[in-house]
């Protein structure tokens, strides 16, 4: 029988929370794997398994659970019948040597975990009588340091698992363990990033774009909804508003010095992405900030764009740098989306000379001469709700 043994790393840390956590990345595997007709997901003894049928293909369950946020690691591996009260290592054995038989190595490792103690056999029992048998059947050399390959074997109580690659996940928490947030996105490459990085902490992002329609193109709303469908194979259901914000971009041009006119357009992006996170019992905004990134995140005009939140905002790459910030986007698949070119509506107007030290005082004068409150209520009207799944 074919398998996929998943393990976890922060939920068992969890104590008496920890069946929720489980029951939630147990839910959050369904969801990832349900187009596969793969019907038996259990969880026992401090991992999950997962009943692979004969006619999926294991890379498409490895796809999938690389990207389940809450999986540490999980083997691809084929499961034998084990006796607790008497047990036999001959058919581990015969499974391990054409598992290793199918691998190109010079040198190899056996590593045994027992799930159930009152197996008479130690790990190091099972891991040396496997290994020597391995070594005399394939002629490598047993290392245990920095080998070529190491062959899995996980003793539970009536089955044990035999497995020659260990695969990444995520890890982090499963989504939907930590709330709802509403993410900023915009058509570039940090904000999915952001959003991502919330997810793994366990989090449903609701998206929100904000496009310079009705002046320029759509291409940025192309590019955020491919974005977003990218995004969604890691929480499996998302919402977008996309916000028309050309209009009111065109009034503060008209009204407010040029100087300030980016701080104007993020803080009434924030007070209508709050306004919509409210209708879906969000509990914070997120941003692809990254500290003294561009004129917009000086520390000054961070602190007065967020003071316009009443939400907290939350800036998940506030610390990395661009070059962190990419390896993570092209490590989720985002990235190659979002260095199309675009019309994005934060490109509209720019001043020259933008402020980088931001007064709150100054920018609370120029408010006091704008519409906002109608602003906020027009961004709110107009935003255009669409709605993702995967598997789509």
């Amino acid at each position: 029988m074919r398998c996929a043994i998943v393990h976890y790393h922060e939920l068992a840390l969890k104590g008496r929370n920890r069946d929720f956590f489980e029951q939630r990345l147990v839910r959050n595997l369904r969801l990832a794997l349900k187009d596969l007709k793969i019907r038996r997901i259990e969880s026992l003894q401090g991992r999950i398994r997962v009943t692979i049928p004969d006619e999926v293909t294991p890379d498409l369950v490895t796809e999938r659970l690389r990207r389940t946020c809450g999986v540490s690691n999980f083997l691809l591996t084929e499961s034998v019948p084990l006796d607790l009260t008497a047990p036999d290592l001959t058919t581990i054995k015969q499974v391990a040597e054409r598992q290793l038989s199918e691998q190109t190595f010079n040198s190899f490792r056996v590593t045994a975990k027992r799930a159930d103690k009152r197996l008479p056999l130690t790990s190091m029992d099972v891991e040396r009588e496997v290994g020597g048998y391995l070594h005399e059947a394939t002629g490598k050399a047993v290392k245990l340091k920095q080998p070529d390959l190491t062959l899995y074997i996980e003793l539970l109580t009536k089955e044990a698992h035999v497995a020659a690659r260990k695969i990444q996940g995520p890890g982090g928490m499963p989504v939907g363990t930590s709330g709802k947030v509403a993410c900023l996105i915009s058509g570039g490459i940090d904000s999915p990033v952001a959003a991502y990085r919330m997810m793994k902490r366990g989090c449903k992002a609701v998206f929100v774009h904000f496009s310079g329609r009705p002046l320029v193109s759509r291409d940025s709303e192309e590019k955020v909804q491919e974005l977003v469908q990218l995004l969604t194979a890691y929480q499996y259901h998302s919402q977008l508003y996309i916000v028309p914000f050309g209009e009111i971009q065109r009034e503060i041009v008209a009204n407010a010095p040029a100087a300030f006119r980016v701080v104007l357009y993020r803080r009434i992006m924030v007070r209508i992405a709050e306004e919509l996170a409210r209708r879906h019992g969000c509990w914070a905004l997120v941003t692809g900030d990254s500290l003294g990134q561009v004129a917009s995140q000086t520390p000054e005009n961070l602190s007065v764009v967020e003071a316009a939140a009443e939400l907290p905002l939350l800036r998940p790459l506030i610390g990395m740098d661009k070059i962190e910030i990419t390896e993570q986007a092209q490590q989720i698949g985002s990235f190659t989306t979002s260095i199309e070119p675009d019309q994005d509506c934060c490109k509209l107007f720019v001043p020259l000379h933008p402020s980088t030290r931001t007064k709150p005082d100054d920018i609370l004068r120029i408010e006091r001469g704008l519409e906002i409150s109608t602003f906020v209520k027009q961004g709110v009207e107009k935003a255009e709700l669409s709605t993702f799944t995967f598997p789509s």
